[in-house]
């Protein structure tokens, strides 16, 4: 237990207890830390109440509590601290009650996580008063009723996430006049016409799945015509009393025989064609013929990059007389190389039903026979002009910043935060590394090459250390984690040990099979001696020294300890990518 005599402690600046077996109640004594700036007591297995004597901490900057057992409703003290700035973090725990109008006070605040937790009511208005929010995460809670007008004032949000809650009514308008970076509504009982300009015109930047009654939209989102939704619940209100009959008194024979002709033609089709039956479902096909043509007969011009099922080629699709035309990635599939197929159709499952501004965005597919006959398959993305990671860090032929460093790192953490939380299915990736993360136009980071990526079921969240019987070693040497080498299954603790040692790669500006790495020394064990002997400035990319190294070494101390504590040995004591998000966003704003 955390004791009580931790408020004795009157001069201590910061108090960080991330990470440990820590139980029973957070101390009331907590609130006499006059001098304290920031808290963090995320991911232990405290419980009961939030104390709010923590409100008398009038210097606090930041606070996170989540990934805890907390109970209770939020202390109204807690939003009359208008000091906090950096972030509030209460997500992942129990509590309950509404959202206070006390929250007003938080006019600095610029990251407000509470979603998986049991809040409910409706948003008050006050949260308009917020006017410093960037990132705001309400998910996976009971909130209800409309979207305040107010809210309309937040125009410094890039961030939000609503879904899995019971908001209704119209989605909002003024959310395509805010410069939102991110929108996720999923899962909702929102209504009514989604709007094609500001976010919405990015299908890759907004979900809005689960919500049945929606429609309109930009193409890419695939939600039905506002005229023809409008006329089919009119015509399912004019259902006879006959035809209500005529399915109802036969429905128990009718069931049977259905279930058994479904399971019959299911399992069937599943046996002799798995990867079409993926494919088909959610994909509308290019012929073979075009993509040769786009890519000039595949030829070694346009060959872009290789891995290890596949080579990806740069093409223009039905290019015009003036060579114009748009521009795509090709992956084309290597069929003779052994599980190439199911890492196909592994992708295709993975990528059906997520969408994210921060994944590489399937366009299409094609499953078809080449000229000569063979079996062809070969996915299609959004061309990504500024290339991979990799190519940025190995060789230095292009500079990277620190700010831009912090930007990848942030970027590639909310697509993880989206695959593993907030998706609809837990997606682990199995293979992040800096050659499957593709840089936009703008220097955006996009995750991609899904193809050992992997859907977990209830059972395997709930046994993430089970042994599996694959003898099939997922992810890349240097970047795959040690439980991996021995059989444990796959689980998102596996995509935060990789995330760690792309970030440790990314600062250091070495490989984890770098030839200095012997004798049991490795890129963590090498960034983690260094950080505890004080030598972080040693053996960091010399790139990032150019600047004023006073002011940046603070900061990359702080990215080292998120590389190795991401990077530990024991999946227990990886942090979790939530901290890892507004630990990104404190060091961006400092």
């Amino acid at each position: 237990m955390i004791p009580k005599s931790i408020g004795n402690l009157g001069n201590v600046g910061e108090l960080d207890l991330d990470a440990n077996s820590f139980s029973g109640i957070i101390p009331r004594s907590i609130g006499n830390m006059s001098s304290v700036t920031k808290i963090t007591l995320s991911r232990n297995k405290l419980e009961g109440a939030i104390p709010s004597t923590i409100g008398a901490c009038k210097r606090l900057l930041l606070l996170s509590l989540d990934g805890n057992n907390l109970r209770g409703s939020i202390p109204k003290e807690l939003f009359q601290l208008s000091s906090l700035s950096v972030g509030l973090d209460l997500s992942q725990n129990n509590l309950s009650g509404v959202l206070p109008q006390e929250i007003e006070h938080l006019k600095n605040l610029g990251i407000l996580y509470l979603s998986e937790n049991h809040l409910s009511g409706e948003l008050p208005g006050s949260l308009s008063s917020c006017i410093s929010l960037q990132v705001l995460d309400l998910s996976s809670n009971f909130f209800h009723g409309s979207m305040p007008e107010r809210l309309s004032s937040l125009k410094g949000l890039e961030y939000v996430n609503l879904s899995r809650n019971n908001f209704s009514g119209h989605v909002p308008a003024y959310l395509q006049q805010i410069a939102l970076k991110y929108l996720d509504v999923s899962y909702n009982d929102f209504e009514g016409e989604v709007y094609v300009k500001g976010v919405f015109a990015n299908a890759s930047a907004i979900s809005v799945i689960g919500n049945h009654r929606l429609c309109g939209g930009i193409p890419e989102l695939h939600l039905p015509n506002c005229t023809n939704i409008s006329n089919y619940y009119q015509k399912s209100k004019k259902l006879s009393l006959g035809v209500i009959l005529a399915i109802s008194v036969p429905s128990s024979v009718v069931a049977s025989l259905a279930l058994v002709s479904f399971l019959l033609l299911y399992f069937c089709k599943k046996k002799t064609s798995e990867s079409e039956s993926v494919v088909t479902e959610s994909f509308d096909k290019i012929s073979y013929e075009r993509l040769f043509k786009a890519t000039q007969g595949f030829s070694l011009e346009n060959l872009i990059g290789t891995g290890s099922f596949g080579s990806v080629y740069r093409g223009v699709v039905d290019e015009d007389e003036h060579g114009i035309g748009p521009t795509v990635a090709i992956k084309v599939i290597n069929l003779q190389r052994r599980g190439s197929s199911k890492s196909f159709v592994a992708e295709c499952e993975a990528l059906r039903n997520i969408r994210h501004r921060n994944l590489v965005k399937v366009i299409t597919i094609c499953s078809s026979l080449d000229f000569h006959g063979n079996d062809f398959k070969a996915l299609i993305y959004d061309f990504m002009p500024n290339g991979s990671l990799e190519s940025w860090l190995h060789p230095h032929d292009h500079q990277l910043d620190l700010s831009q460093r912090i930007s990848i790192a942030k970027d590639v953490a909310y697509a993880l935060d989206y695959l593993h939380y907030h998706c609809g299915n837990t997606v682990v990736h199995c293979d992040l590394k800096p050659s499957n993360i593709l840089l936009d136009a703008d220097m955006v980071a996009h995750v991609g090459d899904f193809g050992l990526a992997k859907i977990l079921s209830l059972e395997q969240l709930s046994n993430p250390h089970k042994t599996s019987s694959s003898s099939i070693m997922r992810g890349t040497i240097g970047y795959a984690p040690p439980e991996y080498g021995v059989g444990n299954e796959v689980c998102t603790s596996g995509d935060m040990y990789s995330y760690g040692i792309l970030m440790l790669e990314m600062l250091a500006g070495k490989k984890p099979v770098d030839p200095i790495f012997e004798q049991g020394l490795n890129l963590h064990s090498y960034a983690r001696k260094a950080l505890a002997d004080g030598f972080v400035l040693q053996i960091v990319d010399p790139m990032l020294l150019n600047d004023d190294v006073i002011v940046n070494q603070a900061c990359l101390i702080s990215l080292v300890k998120i590389g190795v504590q991401c990077s530990s040995e024991s999946p227990q004591n990886r942090l979790h990518i939530g901290t890892v998000i507004h630990e990104l966003h404190a060091l961006a704003n400092a």
